[in-house]
């Protein structure tokens, strides 16, 4: 990182950095204290998920799971249907996996270091220098893509796999390095953003070699375009939800509404929706109907689906209905 790598100038960027963190950070329910799972439990639902997609989640499932302990002790299928709308539900299972070892081996208590971290399921690099920098002040820096946006921008240089976490821990305040990485998380998400980024607004202006100007080395994938159907079959307060396969590769044992292969094309869907999953923009057309198919599956009260593990699209296809 030209130009950052010298000391004084490391110095007037933690500080510019930190006085603008302490000013103007987000006012974020996991920041109210440095609880270790909390901290967890935060930075595995952020992953690939939206902030203010997360926030009502987390509430919700610190009300189910107020400690690791309750968390251990959960059914599986009571965890999936507290993270059920956040999708990528193997980080569910792993949560749930690693509360246990937490438990288990270390009577409830969290490790306190990146590398005791880990050695837990489901905690890669970046989740264990997150939490043992925020929660336990280990002096050790993250990357995740803001901070590798900031990184590149800042050094005017493209920078890939181990280049970036040199280039993090010269950076990094050791003295507060907890609130350094969310400020440097928080500046890649609020100001140097991917798209039209706010130089104008940004603490450390006078110290970014592009403002804001490298350039993109690859094109964002084209959405994909695809349309599906699903029979939404209900019996007084009842509806008929099917059981994904316990060996699927995605969402197993999660419910859905039966998918129909085929639809009358002179008829009409009960609504419409959309639903995108990674790079698939789903149109999805719902239709009513007052048998089930053959396929398996179980009548579920009504009064009973907010504590299904169901798909994020069943959610939203049965809140659309009014049944959620």
């Amino acid at each position: 990182m030209p130009g950052l790598l010298s000391n004084p100038r490391q110095r007037q960027f933690r500080k510019k950095l930190l006085a603008w963190y302490d000013s103007h950070a987000r006012d974020l329910p996991w920041r109210a204290n440095r609880d270790p799972y909390r901290v967890w439990l935060s930075e595995i639902m952020l992953q690939q998920t939206r902030v203010a997609a997360v926030i009502e989640h987390y509430h919700e499932f610190l009300r189910r799971f107020s400690t690791v302990e309750k968390l251990a002790a959960a059914r599986e299928a009571s965890v999936l249907a507290a993270w059920s709308g956040l999708g990528y539900y193997r980080r569910a299972r792993m949560l749930h996996a690693a509360a246990r070892v937490i438990v288990r081996e270390h009577g409830g208590k969290f490790p306190d270091t990146m590398e005791g971290l880990q050695a837990l399921p489901g905690i890669g690099r970046y989740t264990a220098a997150a939490i043992a920098s925020i929660a336990f002040g280990e002096p050790v820096a993250v990357v995740d893509g803001n901070v590798e946006r900031v990184l590149q921008r800042v050094g005017g240089e493209r920078m890939v796999g181990e280049e970036l976490w040199r280039a993090a821990d010269h950076l990094l305040d050791a003295k507060r390095p907890g609130d350094f990485n969310q400020a440097m998380m928080e500046l890649g998400a609020v100001v140097c953003t991917p798209r039209a980024p706010a130089c104008l607004t940004c603490p450390v202006i006078e110290l970014c070699a592009t403002r804001g100007e490298l350039a993109a080395i690859t094109k964002p994938t084209p959405q994909k375009k695809r349309e599906i159907h699903y029979a939404l079959h209900l019996h007084g307060e009842k509806v008929f939800l099917a059981q994904r396969s316990r060996q699927a590769s995605l969402m197993a044992g999660m419910w859905e509404l039966p998918e129909l292969a085929a639809v009358n094309d002179e008829s009409k869907p009960l609504f419409t929706l959309r639903h995108s999953i990674t790079v698939t923009d789903y149109t999805v057309r719902v239709w009513t109907a007052a048998n089930p198919p053959g396929a398996a599956g179980k009548w579920i009260p009504a009064s009973r689906l907010s504590r299904m593990a169901l798909t994020g699209l069943a959610r939203k296809i049965l809140r659309k209905a009014a049944l959620l």
